[in-house]
């Protein structure tokens, strides 16, 4: 049996970290991906979907120091599926993908530009150098249409 979901989209808000009660970091963000198509009058129409997605442990510490709004993300992780009661008793049903690996397609302060410009460097981020992922693995340099597994 296969749980797995492989996204590329933007980062629609800075990632939402904090501590467990027995001491696990935790980081949420909302990831969008989006598809143009025509519709049958022949205008281009683009569709985007929201993601829910949680990371953990290092990745979630990663996440909190590397990840901003607008970055362009490639993710791995599985579906996880929920429900809860909300304060007027009815049952909520909630869909997340759990992240298991996660690799940065544009630095942090790139936002929604087409990439090739640098960050800003203008905060209190943290920056890695050309090549080099947020988790310390050295990379080839970005995703080719050969790479992508789809």
């Amino acid at each position: 049996m296969v749980n797995k979901v492989t996204l590329i989209g933007r980062l629609g808000k800075d990632p939402e970290f904090r501590v467990t009660a027995g001491g696990t970091p935790m980081a949420k963000f909302s990831l969008a991906t989006s598809e143009k198509r025509k519709n049958p009058n022949g205008e281009v129409v683009e569709t985007t979907e929201w993601h829910r997605l949680t990371c953990w442990s290092r990745q979630a510490e990663v996440a909190r120091d590397y990840l901003a709004k607008g970055q362009l993300l490639y993710v791995e992780g599985r579906i996880h599926y929920d429900s809860y009661e909300n304060k007027e008793g009815v049952k909520v049903y909630t869909t997340d993908i759990v992240v298991t690996n996660f690799q940065m397609l544009s630095g942090k302060g790139e936002g929604s530009s087409a990439g090739g410009s640098e960050s800003s460097g203008g905060g209190a981020g943290h920056s890695t150098p050309k090549g080099e992922s947020a988790g310390g693995r050295v990379e080839s340099g970005g995703f080719e249409d050969d790479d992508l597994p789809f």
